[in-house]
């Protein structure tokens, strides 16, 4: 499965958003667009992400910049799978 649609999914799984993340695409913006995806919401998604990737996301490598759309955040997962 391409990583954009499992991060899609998991968005939704997070934020409980309807749909299961169908209406999320690539250009979707995240932070100041959707209401559920809060300071509180980038900590549960980025942990739902370290449990399905298995990897690890430090302090310092979070950013406003991963969050800003759909693409952004599953540039950044694919970026981690690939230092793995």
């Amino acid at each position: 499965m391409m990583v954009i649609v499992e991060v899609s999914q998991i968005l939704a799984e997070v934020l409980q958003l309807p749909g299961g993340g169908e209406n999320l695409q690539e250009n979707s913006p995240l932070l100041g667009a959707i209401p559920e995806f809060d300071s509180m919401a980038v900590v549960s998604v980025l942990t739902a992400l370290e449990d399905s990737y298995g990897f690890f996301v430090d302090d310092d490598e979070i950013d406003a910049e991963i969050f800003e759309t759909v693409g952004s955040l599953a540039g950044f997962v694919e970026q981690k799978l690939n230092d793995q």
